[in-house]
C-alpha cells in the first residue's frame, strides 16, 4: 500500500469473475438447516497482491434444491487465485448461492485470519433468517 490510495478497480476486482458452476440436487425433506464450514478458504488481496485466508461458514434452509458439496468446494476453491476483498468474498458468494439453490433463507460468514493484527469477519444475509440466530459454537 506504498500510495495508500485504493480505487474502483480494486474495490470491484473478482466481482465479475467466471467461477466454477454450482451444482444442485431435489430436497427431499421441509424445514431443516444445512450448516456448511471450510476453513481452507483462500483468496488474494486485489490491493497487496497478499493471501487472504479463513473459514468460511454457510448455513441455510433448502427449499426444493440443496448445494452439491463437491462442486461447491470446487467453487471455493476457485477463489484461491481471485484477487477479492474478503468483504465482498461473502457478498458475492451469497448471490451465487442464492442463485444455485433459491433456499428460503441463507447466511454466509467468513473468519479471516488476523493481519496486522486484526481480525476481520463478514456476514451477509438473504431471506428470513430465524431470530435469534447463530452458527453452531464450534463454528464460530
Amino acid at each position: 500500500m506504498a500510495d495508500g490510495k485504493y480505487t474502483q478497480k480494486h474495490a470491484k476486482s473478482g466481482l465479475q469473475t467466471k467461477l466454477p458452476s454450482l451444482e444442485t440436487f431435489p430436497n427431499q425433506f421441509p424445514n431443516y438447516e444445512i450448516t456448511i464450514s471450510y476453513p481452507e478458504f483462500t483468496s488474494i488481496c486485489p490491493k497487496t497482491g497478499l493471501p487472504d485466508f479463513g473459514t468460511l461458514h454457510v448455513k441455510y434452509m433448502p427449499n426444493q434444491k440443496c448445494l452439491e458439496l463437491k462442486a461447491l468446494k470446487l467453487y471455493m476453491m476457485a477463489y484461491r487465485n481471485l484477487g477479492i476483498f474478503y468483504e465482498n468474498v461473502v457478498n458475492r458468494m451469497l448471490q451465487d448461492l442464492v442463485k444455485a439453490c433459491e433456499p428460503q433463507w441463507m447466511v454466509v460468514k467468513g473468519v479471516f485470519n488476523a493481519r496486522g493484527g486484526m481480525l476481520g469477519i463478514a456476514e451477509t444475509k438473504y431471506g428470513k433468517v430465524p431470530t435469534p440466530f447463530s452458527f453452531p459454537s464450534e463454528l464460530k
